[in-house]
């Protein structure tokens, strides 16, 4: 069966795009461009069985990090030259901890449930800071299981697992994320069936 997981460098860029694009001066801070995407991955694998990005997590001092959006986020040198390309066509640095929208975003990159997502993550989430937004990030289990180890500086960064996106937080919190137990359970089997092989997130 298809990997559903394979980083999709275009819906990645995009998005950013699309959430820069939204800000009242068309520019977003990096840090909070990858928040937003993580809550909208968050989202969408909870409700559709898929994130939207495909891209691989790590729970780091601020919170969930996916690791392409961020080179993309900050024009990494680890980026392959066609996702270098693609992402400068789109996005352009402000500054250090900035980055804007140099054009429209191209939405058929993204499908309506992606569009969804980001939405939703822009729209509940959206008037938070950085800093705001990794404190929130803290509160979910799938960063929240690495906590002493980040906290206590035994390691910088830990893998996380998007089996634990489909977990609820313990705390008692304003939770945008609650979804009727059932249908968690039938997007959680639906995204174990289509990624049996891929070990590495289970």
């Amino acid at each position: 069966m298809k990997n559903t997981l394979e980083f999709d460098y275009k819906k990645a860029t995009q998005s950013i795009n699309f959430l820069a694009c939204k800000e009242k001066n068309r520019t977003i801070n990096k840090m909070k461009a990858i928040k937003l995407i993580w809550l909208a991955d968050r989202y969408h694998l909870r409700k559709y069985g898929r994130p939207i990005t495909g891209d691989e997590y790590v729970a780091m001092t601020y919170g969930p990090v996916g690791s392409t959006v961020k080179d993309i986020a900050e024009n990494s040198t680890f980026l392959a030259p066609e996702e270098q390309y693609y992402a400068n066509e789109y996005l352009n640095k402000i500054d250090k901890y900035s980055l804007g929208c140099k054009k429209k975003p191209d939405l058929n990159v993204l499908s309506k449930t992606d569009l969804e997502a980001l939405e939703f993550a822009f729209g509940n989430f959206g008037t938070l800071d950085q800093y705001k937004l990794a404190k929130l990030s803290h509160k979910y289990p799938e960063w929240f299981k690495f906590q002493n180890e980040l906290e206590s500086k035994t390691s910088t960064r830990e893998n996380m697992s998007y089996i634990d996106f489909f977990l609820n937080p313990k705390e008692k919190i304003d939770d945008k994320f609650k979804v009727d137990k059932e249908a968690l359970d039938t997007t959680r089997d639906m995204f174990l069936e289509q990624n049996k092989a891929t070990e590495k997130w289970f």
